[in-house]
């Protein structure tokens, strides 16, 4: 797990310095503390900051092919690169390390861009070829690796996170206002923009070629989901995930260093503890974050009764309230993309106590995602049974659909509303509606009048829409899921996962997310996912003789961050100081009037606490990477 950063000038006369390149890579020092690296030439210059996994002596970067005229910079872990190596040099290619870093740059020798897609794992690469002038970067199918990159009409400029592009003066930074409202919509930023309107994201699956000056992005990879076969038995099916689970647990494990596992006391990861269990002989680590306080939901004791089961070295810790909202603007550094994951933070302090003991964490990640785990599945799913089976219904379906909109906050439900549409026609969405309202609150819009005239609602939900178009004539379960992996999990979960524990120095794994696993849930009939009011069935099936019935059984909780009561009870003062700071209603988004209310409604009933966490992280932001400030709360 590393750091990258590169930049291709256009012009095949101008060079790009080492300086650069070494400034963009102090920026991300952090994900890469074990060693640091830089290539130039004509025209083009690559960077790499090293935290040390596999082939810890040889594994240096930027690394070459044997006459040097293929070179790589490459964050993440392949899986199958044993394999590949085996099938190279049958081919004839001469390795000089083992790493799976090289298997690439061989891969390429042989297949071009095609090599991407026999890649299995997480990855964010950039590959400079010297004989065709041509530099390929790419993302791993599901987007656990992050890569952004900025074009301008003399160079591109790539980095695993937005502040090693920052640190080129070549890039600017100027605001997408236009954003705003995306991120206020769905409380993280779906699509391959940013708030940055010269920096974008490569959209996970996809790779991007220049050659020429000329850019071209293109997809390799899409969850399909296919038409089941009418033989295929949920006996059947249970078994081949069974085996699929265990080899993808087992392939996660390979490293020269030690590994653990994330513990939140659910289904997902002790699933993942399980497997990793009895896949070595080698002591597992595991860790797990409590919440001080009365009051609050603890995972703490199912975590400890996994790691009994199955034989871990356990570690748990406590978070403060004063922890949380200290960590707040470092969260939004490390971040760098707005987003309302409040649980990020408590993922932050377990990796740092994580780090002390491993250099490798498994988490149960993409559980969800894949088999159907979350209350709106189910929730959408027999509102739409509803209505097919009693059309007379469609009043007390739509009554349903309002509670549901309560229940979830409009952001959950929000990124389907064009198939809420579908199925209940201009109830929730419409192409015509106000732009961002706080839905049933009584405080009216948020936004200012001269804010407003900047926001094109067709534009805020266009990635969401775009994607819908794709898997309209799936059922309404598969949309929901494919609108997540797309959006939910790569834009919002994934973000976190990976900025997070790169702030540590520590390499997160997602086992539950490799794409074979993925295809396979997604070749599933949908009522193996959803069975009645069962979520995750056959998942739950299949994991049944596997780990204990108390955690196979309880409500899915995650790590449920009391952050709600901290920022209503304990740090309320700060939080509204910071919003209604002068220089904050200067910027002219927001009614001031209506953040005074907001905040108000929040302390007295604390209906509001996501709402108001995006508003201070979006501020934050603000400062930090527009204004360049060291923004604080207090």
């Amino acid at each position: 797990m590393c750091g990258i950063c590169g930049k291709l000038e256009f012009d095949r006369d101008q060079s790009v310095g080492a300086l650069l390149i070494r400034a963009m890579l102090d920026t991300i020092r952090h994900r890469g503390p074990d060693d640091q690296g830089v290539y130039v030439a004509p025209q083009v210059g690559l960077g790499h900051a090293r935290l040390s996994i596999i082939d810890l002596n040889s594994g240096h970067q930027p690394l070459s092919n044997e006459d040097g005229t293929v070179w790589i910079v490459f964050n993440g872990e392949i899986y199958n690169f044993h394999e590949l190596r085996v099938f190279l040099l049958a081919k004839g290619h001469v390795f000089k390390t083992q790493s799976d870093t090289e298997v690439i740059v061989h891969l390429y020798e042989e297949l071009g861009p095609g090599c991407i897609e026999k890649l299995r794992g997480m990855f964010a690469f950039g590959l400079w070829d010297e004989n065709t002038k041509q530099l390929l970067i790419a993302r791993d199918r599901v987007g656990i690796k992050p890569l952004y990159y900025s074009v301008s009409n003399n160079a591109i400029v790539f980095a695993s996170e937005i502040k090693a592009l920052l640190a080129d003066p070549a890039v600017n930074r100027n605001l997408a206002p236009e954003i705003i409202d995306r991120f206020l919509t769905f409380l993280y930023v779906p699509g391959e923009e940013t708030l940055l309107k010269d920096i974008c994201k490569l959209a996970p699956g996809h790779y991007l070629l220049v050659k020429d000056g000329k850019v071209a992005v293109r997809q390799y990879w899409d969850l399909q989901f296919s038409k089941p076969s009418e033989q295929l038995s949920i006996e059947v099916a249970e078994n081949e995930l069974s085996n699929l689970l265990a080899e993808t647990v087992e392939l996660h494990m390979i490293a020269d260093v030690p590994v653990g596992v994330l513990l939140s006391g659910g289904v997902d990861s002790t699933a993942v503890l399980s497997c990793a269990a009895e896949r070595t002989d080698k002591e597992i680590s595991s860790f797990t974050v409590g919440f001080s306080g009365a009051g609050f939901a603890d995972e703490r004791p199912y975590a400890r009764l996994a790691a009994e089961k199955f034989g871990s070295r356990h570690h748990e810790m406590t978070i403060t309230a004063s922890d949380f909202v200290n960590f707040l603007p470092k969260y939004v550094w490390h971040m760098e993309e707005p987003v309302c994951e409040p649980p990020a933070v408590a993922l932050y302090y377990v990796s740092k106590l994580a780090r002390n003991h491993v250099k490798v964490l498994l988490s149960g990640e993409g559980g969800d995602e894949a088999f159907a785990g979350y209350d709106n599945y189910r929730s959408i799913i027999w509102l739409e049974r509803l209505k097919t089976v009693w059309p007379a219904a469609n009043g007390a379906a739509s009554w349903g659909l309002s509670q549901l909109n309560s229940w979830v906050h409009s952001a959950r439900v929000a990124k389907y509303a064009p198939l809420v549409n579908a199925i209940f026609p201009n109830y929730y969405y419409s192409r015509t509606s106000t732009p961002y309202r706080y839905a049933g609150n009584g405080i009216g819009e948020l936004y200012s009048a001269d804010f407003l005239k900047s926001i094109d609602r067709e534009y805020t939900v266009e990635p969401i829409q775009r994607l819908f178009s794709k898997v309209e004539n799936q059922s309404v379960l598969d949309q929901m899921l494919y609108i997540d992996s797309k959006t939910w999990l790569p834009d919002d979960l994934l973000v976190k996962a990976d900025k997070m524990t790169m702030a540590n120095s520590l390499e997160l794994r997602v086992p539950l997310l490799d794409h074979r696993l993925l295809e396979f849930a997604a070749s599933l009939p949908p009522d193996f996912k959803l069975k009645g009011f069962a979520l995750k069935y056959i998942w739950k099936k299949a994991l049944s003789k596997r780990i204990p019935e108390s955690i196979l059984k309880r409500k899915k909780t995650g790590f449920p961050v009391p952050y709600e009561s901290w920022l209503r009870n304990n740090y309320k003062d700060q939080i509204r100081a910071i919003l209604t700071d002068q220089k904050t209603t200067d910027r002219g988004y927001f009614r001031k009037a209506t953040i005074e209310k907001f905040i108000s409604a929040n302390s007295d009933f604390g209906r509001y606490s996501k709402e108001i966490f995006s508003l201070v992280a979006l501020e934050l932001w603000h400062r930090m990477f527009l204004e360049g400030e060291q923004a604080t709360l207090n």
